[in-house]
Formats: C-alpha cells, structure tokens, sequence
C-alpha cells in the first residue's frame, strides 16, 4: 500500500501523475516541478521562508564557540554587506579625480549639473570651458543662454550636490556616483540576503558587482546610468521589501490547526487588506527619480509594476485563495498602481521645478516660454503656460531620441553587450617613458585608458547565469528567479527596439546589478542545496570557489584600464582580447 500511494502521489487536491495533461509529463524530463509537488507543511514557511543558517558542524570545524557563532550569525546580515560595501567604496573613492580631465560624456553632464544647482536650467558654454574649468579649479562665470538637453534633471541634479560640496572639478563631479555606486553594492547584498534567505549569496552578488569593471568605471564617472542603476536597483529593493512584508501580514492572518501549523484559508486570502504598504509607495519614489534621470526608466516601471502584482497573486494563491487574480485585483492592484503610477510622475514634474520657475520672458529655461509665443491658442490654451511649454519640450526630445542614428566610433547593437563586444573608451592618453605614470624604462609610449567594460569573465559566466535562471522560472516556477529574468529583460530588451539608434554598451549598467543576482543563485546550485551529501558540497564549494577567484583575478587584471593606469604599451594590447575592444 506504501509503496502504491507513493508511486501515485495522492495528495489533497492533486491528480495522479498519470491523470495529469501530457505536458506535464513531458517537461519533467527539463526538471519541471509542478506547484502542487511543493511538500505539505506550515503555510507560513512557504509565504515567509526562514533564513538559512551556517551549519552547527562549520563552527565545529572552525573551532569556534557556540555562544560567539550564534552572536556573528546574528550580526553577519549587516556586517557582511556593511564589508562588502567598505570594499566597494575603498575602490571607488581611491584616487577619484584622475584623470584630472573631463572624459568622455562629463563634457555635457558635469556643467549642466553646475548650471543646474545654480540657475536651475542647463545653458550653453563656450567650446573651450572645459580646459577653463581644469585650469580655474571651476571659478568661473556661468552663461546665461539656455541650452537643448535631451534628458530630464534628476541624474544631474545628483551631480551637482556633489559639486556643491567637493567644487567644479573631477572629484567634485564623480563624488555622487561614487556614493551611490558604493550604495548600490550594499543594497544588493541586503536584496540578495532577503532573495535567497542567504547571508553568504547575498554578500556574493554585492562582491561580483563590486568587481565588475563597467560598475567600477560608471561609478568613477560622472554619466546619468549609474545614477538610473542606483534608483532601480533601490525600486526593487522597496518591492522585495515589500513582499515580505505582505506574505507575513498574510501568514499572520492565516488559522493555526491543533498542531501549531497555519493552513491554507480562502476566507483569509481572498478578503484581508494588506494596509497602504508604504515600501511600494517607497518603489514608487524610486521610479519616479530613475524616469526623472533617463527616459529608459518607464520601461522599468511598466515591468516592476506587473512583477508586483503577479507578486500579490501568488501571495494570496499559497494562503488559499479559491480566486486569487480577482483578489489581488479588488485589494492589491489599486493601490500598486496608486503608489506606482501617480507618484512617479508626480516625482518626474517636481524634478523640473527649477526650469518651471524659471522666468518665461526668453530668459529662462530652454522652451520655458514656447506657450507664450509659438505655442499660443490651440485646444489646450486652458492649461497654465508651463505645462504646455514642458510638453512641447519633452515632445521635442522625444523626436530627438528616436531619431537620433549620427555614427559614433563606440556604438554598439545590444546584441554584442551579454558578451562585451564593443566597450567605450571614456579616456585615453600615450604618456612618454617617465611622464603620467609611465616607467622610465618603458622603451616606448605608455597607453592611459578608462575603458568601460565589464569584467570579461563576470559577464561571460553571467550568460550561463541568465540561461539557468530562465530555466529556474520557466521549469522550476521560482519567483526569485522570474524576478531576476524581469529586472534584465526591462533592462535590456527595449533597446532590440531602437537597434538602429546610436547606443552603447555602458547603457547595460542598468540590468547589471540583476546579472550579478543571477551569478550569485547560479553559484548557490553549483555549491549544492541544503541536505546534500558532504562530498557533494565539497565539489561544488571548490567548482564555485574556482569562478570567484577567476572573477576576481579578470577584475585585478583589467585595473589599469579602468583606473587610466599608465602601462607599457605591450601590456594594453595584452588585454585586448578581442579585436572590437580597440
């Protein structure tokens, strides 16, 4: 009899695997698990999973006592990622203003970001600014013509604090995305903690983001995508959050048996309000800002919002709902869009407050008084002059952005970018034996470069990374993993949209942080889940031990290209591996 009902699988509310629909049967050999496999047991683990702990036995092996092991299991969850972090920013910030030069697109957003903080709108400066910004240390007048920008403030306002603070120079003007790449480190491990119920993968997807050398790079320069990639990775920190939250007001809820243990209960799940959730409205604020640095920031907001409700629907599907899109429908999808939708955009028209509140006698802002002049009559001559001013100016960049398709030597199809096919080179300089670094003894010139490019053999295994966790989420149903495949596809996929425009690869900053996730989930099955055999993890601990150091050893390799390290010549072109990268 035992044997009989373990070969049928006879739980409640599940059919036999011979009754099942055919493509059931046939993806199991894909390792497809159905949901109705998940074993029986106290619902509340399955909404609000418990954090793994380091095995009893490491302790032992390391001699450590039980009373210190239980105070640095309870303190690493900060003081792994606090470690990392110390890490990351010792990187960024060393050496921050070198190059002492403007590089590459700092050219546009170091001066819009000092005619920002102070005239409140971006204007025109003389061709030779540059050299008199480095030579003044930035004292110098700021003009008064406004100029076309073709991207909203928010990124640049960032910058400017950090001018305001550290002056109009180099360190000055990187300070900010130095900070906040820093910060980024820490709220991935913080995610990627709460993600895998795992300290040490948490600690793990920060590490490899901090040694990745696009991250690096973009954290050391002062362009608008590391600033987008702070805000979205902080939206979706608010939202896995948020989630937990939710599942637990859910778990709370749900009835307990006699055995302690809480059941599935449809009255519950179907009916209770899960309050206003303020880490969705945080979400929102986050979105608000990313779309207010870059345009490409709506299509992340589409994306999370579906991801959030899709969240709610599953929530309340494990606590027993008989309809659980109708329920997060009537209790859930309001309020997502509420905290969402509105507040975004609210945050995207505060963003433009000083180019609102500059005059519109011709003086102020660029366009600022198109509704007086141009603009006047029409069906909406009803709306306050600003409104209709900024739309016709967003109008206008929005025609600048589709049609923008003028060949630069470093654009790149995002076809080629999951393999680094073509990166951008932000600085270079051919210093002479004994000047800017270059050893006296070089023979020759040196070469001086910042080159934007992520570590090779990161972004490499993190083609195998998305690929396993497509399989996660298609065969296995694994929310963490369908949420790493969302934050990369709002990323990366609109850009196959605009193939003919001139894009770059350093535009991947943004979905990088959700490859770095997805190395680190691929990472935790090489090592081997919870129960297996010691062998087992001993192989897969030195397999994934291997990848690491190979992660680590690429990033230490490539230093001098994304420091601007003068390095004898045959050096550089060792590290060009591919043809591309010159």
């Amino acid at each position: 009899m035992t044997s009989t009902a373990s070969s049928m699988d006879l739980r409640p509310g599940q059919a036999p695997h011979d009754q099942r629909p055919t493509w059931q049967q046939r993806l199991r050999r894909f390792g497809y698990a159905p949901a109705g496999d998940a074993p029986a047991g106290d619902v509340r683990d399955r909404l609000v999973p418990p954090y793994n702990e380091p095995s009893p036995r490491l302790w032992q092996v390391l001699g450590v006592p039980p009373v210190l092991a239980e105070r640095v299991t309870r303190w690493s969850g900060w003081g792994g990622p606090l470690l990392v972090t110390l890490m990351a920013g010792l990187m960024r910030f060393w050496h921050l203003g070198s190059p002492r030069a403007v590089i590459f697109d700092e050219t546009y957003y170091a001066k819009d970001a000092w005619a920002l903080v102070h005239r409140g709108f971006e204007v025109n400066w003389d061709k030779h600014a540059n050299d008199a910004v480095l030579q003044t240390h930035g004292h110098l007048a700021i003009p008064a013509d406004a100029a076309y920008v073709v991207h909203p403030p928010v990124g640049k306002y960032v910058i400017g604090l950090g001018e305001l603070v550290f002056g109009f120079d180099p360190f000055g003007w990187r300070f900010m995305t130095a900070l906040l790449g820093t910060l980024s480190v820490l709220m991935l491990c913080r995610i990627g903690r709460r993600m895998f119920r795992s300290t040490f993968l948490g600690c793990l997807a920060g590490a490899l983001m901090a040694v990745d050398g696009l991250h690096f790079v973009m954290s050391r320069t002062s362009l608008l995508d590391g600033v987008l990639m702070f805000f979205v990775v902080a939206a979706f920190g608010c939202l896995v959050v948020d989630r937990d939250r939710a599942r637990a007001r859910l778990a709370a809820a749900l009835p307990v048996d006699a055995d302690g243990r809480a059941r599935p209960d449809a009255g519950v799940a179907d009916t209770l309000r899960l309050g206003w959730r303020p880490w969705r409205w945080g979400a929102g604020l986050m979105l608000g800002l990313a779309i207010g640095t870059k345009w490409n920031g709506l299509y992340i907001l589409a994306a999370f919002c579906v991801l959030a409700v899709l969240w709610d629907v599953g929530a309340r599907k494990v606590a027993g709902a008989h309809h659980p899109y109708l329920a997060a429908l009537k209790h859930d999808t309001g309020i997502t869009f509420l905290a969402t939708v509105p507040v975004a955009i609210g945050v995207y028209l505060l963003s433009w407050l000083g180019w609102i509140l500059s005059p519109a006698d011709g003086t102020g802002g660029y366009f600022r008084n198109w509704a007086a002049t141009d603009g006047r009559g029409g069906h909406f001559a009803f709306l306050p002059d600003w409104l209709r001013s900024l739309w016709h100016y967003e109008h206008e960049v929005y025609k600048f952005h589709v049609g923008l398709s003028t060949p630069h030597t470093y654009q790149s199809n995002p076809w080629s970018w999951l393999v680094l096919g073509r990166p951008v080179s932000y600085f270079y300089e051919s210093p002479s034996p004994g000047a800017d670094g270059c050893p006296a003894d070089a023979g020759e010139k040196c070469a001086r470069e910042v080159l934007a490019i992520g570590t090779p053999v990161l972004w490499w295994a993190g083609c195998a990374a998305i690929v396993y966790v497509l399989w996660r989420w298609a065969f296995r149903r694994d929310w963490r993993a369908g949420a790493i495949a969302c934050g990369i596809a709002a990323g990366y996929l609109p850009w196959f949209m605009y193939q003919e425009r001139t894009i770059f690869l350093f535009y991947a900053v943004v979905f990088l942080p959700f490859i770095c996730l997805a190395l680190a989930m691929l990472v935790g099955a090489i090592i081997g889940p919870p129960g297996s055999t010691d062998t087992r993890r001993l192989i897969g601990a030195s397999a994934a031990g291997v990848l690491v150091l190979l992660i680590a050893w690429n990033f230490i390799y490539f230093w001098p290209l994304y420091t601007g390290t003068a390095i004898p010549i045959d050096s550089w072109r060792s590290r060009m591996w591919l043809d591309t990268w010159v």
